[in-house]
């Protein structure tokens, strides 16, 4: 199976300033790009080649899984922003006020997640088998579904996301981020 890069469902400007044009030409346009052209030299000919990016990251290791997860988190995070704000519908706000609190509790746990991640890596709001909300942080190319767990929301906290707009203030980033977060597709995933 050959992957593709995913069409965006923005154009590259749309984000900005949050997210230069720039920052989504080298993001979007040069590292997920790359990524996916990776994993289409590294499957031919391996139990991997006819998988879908789920199975290589369940089951894969090394360098396709790198690539697949990469190519998949990427995809994910891309697909949760939007240029247009998007009040939380009511039922995420529901779950999130029953495992943190509050939205504001869960927003300062999350964005302190990522913003603390040491490295390069993942911030992710995820469910497990029952509906349960927890917040976790992957480092490099790390998903929850390796750990059973249904992912809902991810900040990209590699550099390659944000330094062209906030060169090492990631911290700015995630503030300027969580505003492009499309909630309704967040509410769609629970």
């Amino acid at each position: 199976m050959s992957h593709s890069l995913p069409e965006l469902p923005y154009s590259p400007e749309a984000l900005a300033p949050a997210m230069s044009r720039e920052t989504m030409d080298y993001h979007y346009g040069k590292h997920l790009k790359t990524y996916i052209d990776n994993l289409n030299r590294l499957i031919p000919g391996t139990p991997f080649e006819d998988a879908t990016l789920e199975e290589m990251i369940l089951k894969a290791d090394g360098s396709i899984f790198n690539n697949a997860a990469q190519t998949w988190n990427h995809t994910f995070f891309f697909n949760t922003l939007t240029p247009t704000p998007v009040d939380m519908p009511q039922a995420l706000k529901t779950a999130i006020e029953r495992d943190f609190g509050s939205v504001e509790d869960f927003r300062t746990e999350f964005l302190q997640a990522a913003a603390t991640l040491f490295g390069s890596g993942w911030a992710w709001l995820s469910a497990d088998k029952d509906g349960r909300l927890s917040i976790s942080a992957e480092s490099n190319a790390g998903n929850p579904l390796r750990h059973g767990l249904r992912p809902l929301l991810t900040a990209d906290v590699w550099e390659h996301a944000y330094y062209i707009d906030y060169r090492n203030r990631r911290a700015d980033y995630l503030a300027a981020w969580w505003n492009l977060v499309d909630w309704n597709i967040v509410a769609g995933r629970l």
